[in-house]
Order: structure tokens, then C-alpha cells, then sequence
């Protein structure tokens, strides 16, 4: 038996590194009977056969997962983002970085094409953030080195709206990676999805890079019972004023004597992180406890 960490998942087959070799995989039946999906990020524990073959036996607990982008015992979400053609919706930023919150693990909001458009709304937005946010370009390398500086030591996903550069990020961090990028429709606003499948790169022995396919829609998957009732806790601007509030179960969108408004009011909150929280809770108010995710 050897132990190692699943870093590509493709048309059936798992391939697991080992460290000193990555092997093949099938998974065995059990995983299917169980209803488990092994995900890249996975530790697990296989059976090689020889010739960089073999077979997935066992998936180590997780201390978190997510259902797009398929990835486990990640430690922080990279969102992409950026302020030209695709513009970026900052709610989108906003509900990712709810749900990576919710999972237990970091949110770093990466401002790509600086070199076409600063971004200076969104970096005015997430500098007042309690999110941690970088601006870089991947065609002229600002901000590269500082990108890789938070990603060290971590294992990290990239996920983002397509076209926003997610693969040329990640081949200006290394170019050894050599992800197929594509272009941004200029009538449409959005990329083609370049990337076909999940997959960990790691530049060194302690860092993890997860590329990801890009999406042009929300997707609800993550959109939970668990999320609806930790929602005002997944904004971390909010944690110093949810218990100033004048009325216990306050929902912080429209109350009378709200301290979370108040700070809004006071410029203590960005409006528009408060406004994607209004919009989440909107989403989420009417899920009942009969319809949590299994």
C-alpha cells in the first residue's frame, strides 16, 4: 500500500502522486456504493501494480470539500477577478468567498489585467474588506511575485468566471505548467472554458496550485441550509457587530437598530459586500430544513 495525494481526476481514471511516482488509478467499486466521488486535494491510500498503475483504495477525512471547483483539503480559494472584458460582478466574489469561509478555509481575491484596467473599484471594495486582495497581470507579471508569496505553503484553488486568466496566472507563476489559455469574446464579454478538468500542480514541495474550469453562471450547489444559517458569520466585517444588534435573530438587512447597518452607515462596511449579503439572504431565506443538501 502506498499513501498520496490525488492531483488530476479524469475520464474515470484518479492519478495519484506519491511523491516518488504518480500512478494511475481506478477507484474500487465501494467508492461508487458509498456514493464518495474521490477529489483532487484527496489523500489516499492506493494499491500499485506496477508499470505507474494501480488502485485507489481508500480516501482519507477531509477537512473540507467543495462542489465547484471538485476539490478537497483546500486552505485557501484564489477568486479571479477582474474590471475589463469579462467585468466581474462582485457578487460573485462575495458568494465564493462566503461559502470558502463556510468550508474553513482563506479567501484571496486576485484582481487579474491590471495592465488593461486597475480595477480600482473592486480593489477600493476588498482593500476596506476583511479579504485579503492582490492586483496583478499575467501579461506583464505586476503583482506576481506578491501572488506567489500568498500562495506558499498552501494548498490553493484558483476559480473565477471564465475568461478572467485563471490559466495565465498560473503559467506566469510557472511557465513549466503550459495550460492552454484562450480567448475572451469581445461581443459576448465572456472566455471560453480552456480548462477541461481539475488538476494540482505543485511548483514546490509545499505549495499546491488547483487550475480549474472557468464558469459564466452561478452555480447553487454550495447554496445550503448550512450556509443560510452561518451566513452573517461567513462575512468577517460583520463579526464585530452582530451582537450589538437591539433584537436577537436580526437578519442585519433592513432592522431598526442594527449594529451591522449602523457600520455600513459609518463606512465600516463596504455597501457593496453588504449588498451581496442581502442578496444571499434573499436566495437563502426560504430553504427549508426538509431541503439540506445530503
Amino acid at each position: 500500500m502506498s499513501r498520496g495525494r490525488i492531483q488530476k481526476a479524469l475520464s474515470g481514471f484518479y492519478y495519484v502522486n506519491t511523491g516518488s511516482d504518480v500512478v494511475q488509478c481506478r477507484a474500487r467499486g465501494k467508492f461508487r456504493h458509498d456514493g464518495i466521488s474521490p477529489l483532487v486535494g484527496d489523500w489516499a491510500d492506493i494499491q500499485e501494480l506496477g508499470a505507474h498503475q494501480g488502485v485507489l483504495n481508500t480516501i482519507e477525512p477531509r477537512k473540507n470539500c467543495f462542489t465547484r471547483p471538485a476539490v478537497a483539503n483546500i486552505d485557501q480559494l484564489v477568486i479571479l477577478a477582474s474590471a475589463t472584458i469579462p467585468v466581474t460582478d462582485p457578487y460573485l466574489i462575495d458568494r465564493m468567498a462566503s461559502i470558502a469561509c463556510l468550508k474553513g478555509c482563506k479567501a484571496l481575491v486576485v484582481l487579474n489585467k491590471c495592465d488593461l484596467d486597475n480595477a480600482d473599484e473592486l480593489y477600493a471594495i476588498y482593500g476596506r474588506s476583511a479579504l485579503s486582495v492582490l492586483r496583478v497581470s499575467a501579461e506583464t507579471g505586476q503583482g506576481i511575485e506578491e501572488l506567489k508569496a500568498a500562495l506558499c505553503g498552501k494548498l490553493n484553488a484558483f476559480t473565477g468566471n471564465s475568461g478572467v486568466g485563471k490559466s495565465s496566472v498560473l503559467n506566469r507563476i510557472d511557465p513549466a505548467f503550459l495550460l492552454p489559455t484562450g480567448e475572451v469574446s469581445r461581443s459576448l464579454g465572456r472566455g471560453r472554458h480552456t480548462t477541461r478538468h481539475v488538476e494540482m500542480f505543485m511548483p514546490d514541495g509545499s505549495t499546491g496550485l488547483i487550475d480549474t474550469p472557468g464558469f459564466s453562471s452561478f452555480d447553487s450547489a454550495e447554496m445550503n441550509l448550512q450556509l443560510k444559517h452561518e451566513l452573517p458569520h461567513t462575512f468577517p466585517e460583520f463579526l464585530p457587530y452582530l451582537e450589538d444588534c437591539r433584537f436577537i435573530g436580526c437578519s442585519h438587512t433592513k432592522e431598526n437598530g442594527c449594529a451591522v447597518l449602523q457600520a455600513v452607515r459609518d463606512g465600516l462596511i463596504p455597501e457593496s459586500r453588504h449588498r451581496s449579503y442581502v442578496r444571499l439572504y434573499e436566495e437563502l431565506k426560504d430553504l427549508k430544513d426538509w431541503q439540506a443538501n445530503k
